[in-house]
């Protein structure tokens, strides 16, 4: 089963930053910045599997 699709608003400046990637969809972008938000944030490894609490607890 698929998750349903979210609608998010956008302010007028990830607006502009949006527009700077050409020819790539807007949800692929944005998709992108997630997991290199999350990765930086420790909610994912290298790999781009969820760390577990425990891991995360180890890096702090």
């Amino acid at each position: 089963m698929t998750a349903p699709a979210w609608t998010v608003r956008l302010d007028e400046a990830t607006t502009r930053l949006l527009r700077r990637y050409q020819g790539q969809k807007p949800a692929d972008v944005v998709a992108r910045a997630m997991r290199l938000l999350a990765q930086a944030d420790g909610l994912l490894d290298a790999s781009g599997k969820p760390t577990t609490d425990r891991a995360r607890r180890r890096q702090t």
